[in-house]
């Protein structure tokens, strides 16, 4: 493996931020916080305590797995489809890298990006509550595997998409969807026990509970579940971006 062309590759990637710092990083953290003050406010004084977790705190891990997932996404296919829209793509194609170089440090680089917004808007929810991290171990695990998937799910979005409507496409009709019917903002356990079932069905819900089980050790499924579902997710998103490049899709002319 070339580490040059993976390092190139990833410090171009992080420059970009860097020069898009308001759009990449402030941002995402306004939002956040605005989410937090809402719910925190409209629904925490009705619901004071979630199994025995103050409502404030008990959204911190939802609301950071929600900006991870969108983040993931949006940076990884604007990453890989900006070189194909400007056509540069060929000239990495043409270059002496491998498809491994390439999503390695496309997709390296957005997952770096999204766990720094992460860890960012988990300190920042510091100053509004007070967080315990009860598993600090798991809380990395699963803050990196998600960041990894969902920026693997991003590249092939990337690669996918034609326009840049398709870019936003999946991150908010699909993923933004899916994670606040995920269980971000409150316990499955609430729901009533049809709903709960339905619920199940959501593969969101699964990491949410994984993360917050992190947090404070409680979950709406098995810990095991949740890290089976991230996994497969993964071993998914690798198989699909392996099938991209071993086919030429939408990347060869």
């Amino acid at each position: 493996m070339n580490l040059y062309s993976v390092r190139a590759i990833y410090t171009f990637e992080m420059a970009r931020t860097a020069r898009t710092l308001l759009q990449s990083i402030v941002s995402p953290v306004i939002s956040t916080s605005l989410y937090f003050v809402v719910f925190g406010a409209a629904i925490g004084s009705r619901i004071t305590e979630i199994e025995g977790v103050s409502y404030g705190a008990f959204i911190v891990p939802g609301l950071i797995m929600l900006m991870l997932l969108t983040q993931s996404v949006s940076n990884a296919s604007f990453g890989i489809f900006f070189p194909k829209f400007s056509g540069t793509i060929y000239e990495l194609l043409s270059a002496p890298v491998s498809s491994f170089e390439i999503v390695l440090g496309y997709v390296g680089a957005a997952a770096t990006k999204s766990i720094l917004l992460g860890l960012i808007i988990l300190a920042t929810a510091g100053f509004f509550v007070p967080l315990q991290i009860a598993h600090p171990f798991w809380m990395l695990l699963f803050l990196v595997l998600t960041a990894v998937t969902f920026s693997l799910l991003g590249f092939i979005i990337g690669i996918w998409a034609d326009g840049f409507e398709k870019l936003q496409l999946v991150p908010l009709l699909v993923i933004t969807p899916l994670t606040f019917l995920g269980g971000s903002f409150y316990s499955i356990d609430m729901l009533p026990p049809f709903w709960q079932g339905v619920t199940l069905f959501n593969p969101v819900v699964y990491l949410v509970s994984g993360f917050r089980w992190s947090f404070y050790g409680i979950s709406d499924v098995s810990l095991i579940a949740s890290l089976a579902m991230i996994l497969l997710f993964l071993a998914l998103s690798l198989a699909v971006v392996s099938w991209i490049f071993r086919t030429g899709y939408r990347i060869k002319p």
